[in-house]
């Protein structure tokens, strides 16, 4: 404003005066910078071809840098209420400048001192879209607490972007029983570009933290997704790390999370840990019950299943060598009944009824000693093989699985997850033989449970270890006919994991059952581009390894003059 006056007054001066050269030089010397020694110097910048517009933007600029390092310096010292006062008089006289750019900056910094910039003030700002955009994310705190929809407009993208980088990892074309989804450790997960923009955008305002959830609770029960549980237990690790006490303190799963996350850490649950997580869960008292769904959440998380999951394999394996049933292992106990905290999460935040899911006795006493069986009657095989041959004949390897294996699959979600972890576990250990035994229970499981991304990820990397076995008709039956193509042409997923897996292992593919192969999971219209994408990619790949047609042709005509050529025997 004080600019146009001044432009204003000079267009009128050179108009309305006589000699303009003379109105120049006295504007100048009154608009100048009012510095006696600087009058003689001016000279010298004028000989270097210097502008005086390019002069005075550089004294400007500096003087602009040392008035934010002052109110910088201003908000941290004195008083509180005294710091407070200054930093509200300077942005009462400094806001009428905000749109002008170069003061911009100085205004700015002003608010992003101010722990409560006055209402009318963030009204302004929040109404002008660039001032919005410009302003610190100081500011924009004191804006979104009470703008909820806008707060969740700014957060939508990441959480979109969080979901798509997990489903990414899982699609991966690198498949790896080395690297795969749950390689990463849980602090380098938390160090990904969307845990820190949230961090950063939560600060320590305890408002948008409870925002960021409840966007989280409504996101999970809408979608089931449970990446969405990951990155709850995520962001409160990452606020843990920074030591923000102000939410930590508040949120009554801090101690299980962080207990939960060093468990995670290292992929088990061990007895000390076990002891601390079972004291959180009964220490749960009467009328806060509603913090079992946010413990159910945590557990939820997909990184807490595969550690809960790996620690059940363990502890049975374990058990067959003491002798010691499952319903006599508390430690066995404790993790069932977080498996069925954290899968009961979605049933149990829709219906808000916060109770622990009672767990069915016939886990414990059909379905686990069943498992153990399993891994018994491995050990007897394997005794047998190394007796000598002459003692008795080989000794077939069991075939057949119990059908009531097969219904616990069905219809009881914890077997399920244990049943599939435990496939997972062979496949790793390179036993074909028990991997085809269990193989057919898999192509019906509760809520499709086998035909997940994040099992169908594990179990293609895992399958890369039995590489050599893909030459052989039988195993390539059992797995892609018997198991995958059940269910590719219902379910999108299944069809891109069996792409990605023969993009991998093609090569150890017999020709004919490749060229089956080929047929079968050709796209049809209604394929995504992603599934004909990888198809493509197969197809580019497999018209590499075939002969070139001079080949092909070359090599039956040495074949003909072969017989044609006198040997000694012939003589």
């Amino acid at each position: 404003m004080t600019a146009d006056r001044a432009r204003g007054g000079t267009l009128e001066t050179l108009t309305n005066c006589t000699e303009p050269l003379k109105a120049i030089e006295q504007f100048q010397t009154e608009n100048g910078v009012l510095l006696p020694s600087l009058q003689s110097a001016l000279p010298f910048l004028d000989l270097h071809g210097t502008p005086r517009l390019e002069f005075h933007q550089s004294v400007f600029d500096e003087l602009r840098e040392k008035l934010l390092e002052r109110v910088s310096a201003i908000a941290l010292e004195g008083k509180v209420e005294e710091r407070y006062k200054k930093l509200e008089d300077l942005l009462e006289k400094s806001f009428s400048l905000v749109k002008m750019p170069s003061i911009q900056p100085v205004v700015m910094c002003v608010m992003k001192h101010l722990p409560k910039v006055p209402e009318k003030k963030l009204k302004l700002v929040m109404a002008d879209k660039d001032l919005y955009k410009a302003c610190a994310v100081e500011v924009k705190r004191q804006i979104w607490q009470d703008n909820q929809a806008l707060f969740g407009d700014e957060v939508s993208p990441l959480l979109k972007q969080y979901i798509l980088e997990k489903e990414n990892i899982l699609f991966s074309n690198d498949i790896s029983v080395l690297h795969n989804f749950f390689s990463p450790s849980p602090k380098t997960r938390r160090q990904g570009e969307v845990v820190q923009k949230l961090t950063q955008m939560i600060g320590k305002n305890v408002k948008l933290y409870d925002m960021v959830l409840q966007f989280l609770r409504t996101l999970f029960l809408r979608t089931r997704n449970v990446h969405y549980c990951t990155l709850r237990a995520e962001l409160l690790m990452s606020l843990h790390d920074l030591e923000i006490n102000e939410i930590c303190t508040v949120d009554p799963c801090h101690k299980f999370t962080w207990c939960l996350d060093a468990c995670i850490r290292e992929k088990f649950v061990d007895n000390k840990r076990a002891r601390e997580l079972q004291g959180f869960l009964d220490g749960v008292k009467k009328g806060q019950e509603q913090v079992l769904g946010d413990l159910s959440m945590i557990l939820c998380d997909p990184f807490a299943i595969n550690t809960l999951a790996l620690s059940t394999i363990r502890h049975l394996q374990d058990l067959v060598g003491q002798d010691t049933l499952p319903r006599e292992s508390p430690d066995l106990l404790l993790l069932l009944r977080m498996l069925s905290l954290g899968q009961g999460a979605w049933d149990m935040i829709d219906s808000q009824v916060f109770k622990e899911p009672k767990m069915e006795a016939e886990l414990i006493t059909k379905f686990l000693p069943m498992l153990m069986s399993f891994v018994v009657d491995d050990h007897t095989f394997n005794v047998d093989q190394k007796l000598p041959s002459e003692e008795k004949g080989p000794v077939p390897y069991p075939s057949t699985i119990p059908e009531a294996f097969t219904k616990f699959l069905q219809e009881n979600r914890i077997a399920c997850e244990i049943g599939l972890y435990y496939v997972l576990h062979i496949t790793k250990q390179r036993n074909k033989n028990a991997f085809l035994r269990l193989l057919p229970a898999l192509v019906e499981t509760f809520s499709d449970l086998a035909f997940s991304d994040i099992f169908l990820h594990l179990l293609t990397g895992n399958l890369t270890l039995l590489g050599d076995e893909f030459a052989l008709e039988e195993f390539c039956t059992s797995l892609f006919d018997g198991f995958f193509l059940t269910a590719c042409s219902r379910k999108e997923n299944v069809h891109r994991h069996v792409l990605r897996l023969l993009l991998h292992l093609h090569h150890k593919v017999a020709p004919a059952k490749l060229e089956s192969l080929q047929k079968a999971l050709e796209p049809t219209k209604q394929s995504g581009e992603a599934v004909k994408e990888l198809y493509n990619q197969l197809t580019e790949k497999l018209e590499l390894r075939k002969p070139s047609p001079a080949e092909a042709t070359e090599t039956p005509s040495m074949e003909l003059t072969l017989p044609t050529v006198p040997t000694p025997a012939s003589r």
